[in-house]
């Protein structure tokens, strides 16, 4: 989990980094269109030997990538990437309190839902459209966290994310394309960061989110990308000098402790109650025999 927030970061910050030469479609479109590529080529999934219920699954999964990524993209043009990345976590938060079954994992989703509304209550001064788009961006993010699992059980191997991934690129690359493919045209080297943050944003973790999630539980997994803000303020001050307040420093700090609080209270719970559902009926059946 912490390599795939840390790598997701700093693939944010590459992205920022090149707004003022290609917009954030276009960086979203790339990074998206690359994965797919790569992925396909190495996975080269096998899709008439799909069922139906693989195709329904990652398809919406495809379709949330590509509006996750213009949302998310669109957000940090707006917002510090920290800050950004806390109000995105209030869907896979809202998420945990809705699964939560025991006062503890309550109360650490509480807390952590706590901190992101600290950031956009009233007096925060934050730009009403950074605001919509991280919101718009927490709800995709809930919907992946749910899909992405989907997928992960009903595929053996990476299949289902070569899919989504090529579903998300065919939606969103000709957007960025008609709206953004002349500035890349006179920059050619923006393809070469558009696959540098494809690598750093989607490739890495994306792998390890599925990964992840044949693990533990879509609360846990909820949860423990609390500790996402704390590790985009980092990444987004050294690299962008980019600057929180005080007021956001202590809502990010609220999701901080409701991450460890989470980890500490249910860390070997999660990895009980999610060991049969990886050998389960559901996924022998819906994956092809080889």
């Amino acid at each position: 989990m912490l390599a795939q927030i840390s790598s997701l970061q700093i693939g944010s910050a590459v992205a920022k980094s090149a707004y003022d030469e290609a917009g954030a479609t276009a960086l979203a479109g790339m990074r998206l269109l690359f994965s797919s590529v790569i992925v396909w080529a190495l996975v080269r999934p096998r899709l008439r030997a799909m069922a139906s219920r693989q195709w329904r699954a990652a398809i919406a999964l495809g379709v949330v990538f590509a509006i996750m990524n213009v949302a998310y993209f669109q957000a940090i043009r707006y917002l510090p990437i920290g800050v950004a990345s806390t109000i995105e976590l209030l869907g896979p938060v809202v998420l945990a309190i809705a699964m939560s079954r025991h006062w503890r994992d309550l109360a650490g989703a509480l807390m952590a839902l706590a901190g992101v509304l600290l950031l956009a209550s009233p007096g925060a001064a934050l730009p009403v459209t950074g605001l919509l788009l991280g919101a718009l961006a927490a709800t995709c993010r809930a919907a992946y966290v749910v899909l992405n699992r989907r997928v992960g059980l009903l595929f053996d191997d990476w299949s289902g994310l070569a899919v989504a991934l090529a579903v998300g690129s065919c939606l969103l690359t000709p957007v960025a394309a008609v709206t953004h493919g002349a500035a890349i045209a006179r920059h050619p080297h923006l393809l070469l960061i558009g696959l540098l943050v494809a690598l750093l944003s989607s490739l890495i973790p994306y792998s390890l989110d599925m990964t992840a999630l044949r693990r533990i539980d879509v609360r846990a997994f909820g949860i423990l990308l609390a500790m996402s803000p704390a590790v985009g303020a980092g990444v987004g001050f050294v690299l962008l000098g980019e600057h929180i307040t005080v007021r956001q420093c202590a809502a990010i700090a609220l999701v901080i402790v409701a991450s460890a609080w989470s980890v500490s209270s249910s860390g070997g719970k999660a990895g009980k109650a999610d060991r049969a559902p990886t050998g389960s009926t559901e996924s022998r059946s819906a994956t092809p025999k080889a």
